[in-house]
């Protein structure tokens, strides 16, 4: 079974049934992250593993700190072969490093699970951050305001989107540039 099928297999039986729009969210992100497969390379099939398996951390089966990258990561870890930038990019999604420094842990997942490769970061940030929670296609902005709508301003949620939404627009713009360059560089001459 190859890396992208067991990722699918793996986050339809934690999400399908407890969480079918959480499941209906990350088949958006892995659908978004496959459109930038351009800029990804070798690794366009690993972003999109990462991107299924991102919110698998909100299973009831496996949630226990309450901060689903963490739980997510260290689930993902504990299982056989698992790829190691896979569980990484779980672990570090959409600026959870400043989410988890809300929730005073960020230590704990700093130390824990190292950064990945920024491009990679960058684009499952975007893959996230497009998505609607029905996996639908959106903006950062609109993303950004939906969140803060359903959580509230003044949220652990709420406050950590509002700090991260700088690093979110800046990591759309770079995917956006490299995705023109790649366009550009094949358009006949």
């Amino acid at each position: 079974m190859g890396l992208t099928e067991w990722a699918y297999s793996l986050s339809e039986s934690m999400l399908s049934e407890p969480l079918p729009r959480r499941w209906a969210h990350s088949l958006g992100v892995a659908k978004r992250a496959r459109s930038l497969s351009p800029i990804l390379g070798a690794d366009a099939e690993l972003l999109e593993a990462a991107a299924v398996l991102h919110d698998v951390g909100y299973s009831p089966a496996i949630a226990t700190t309450g901060f689903h990258p963490l739980d997510g990561a260290r689930f993902l870890r504990g299982q056989e072969g698992v790829d190691e930038r896979v569980v990484r990019l779980v672990a570090h999604h959409s600026c959870a490093l400043l989410e988890a420094e809300e929730r005073g842990i960020r230590h704990e997942l700093e130390t824990e699970f190292e950064l990945e490769r920024p491009e990679l970061v960058d684009a499952l940030i975007v893959s996230d951050m497009t998505t609607t929670p029905d996996g639908g296609h959106t903006t950062p902005i609109a993303r950004l305001d939906e969140i803060v709508q359903r959580y509230g301003p003044d949220t652990i949620v709420g406050r950590f989107i509002q700090r991260a939404a700088p690093e979110i627009y800046a990591a759309n713009e770079r995917v956006e540039r490299r995705m023109a360059a790649v366009a550009a560089s094949a358009q006949p001459r």
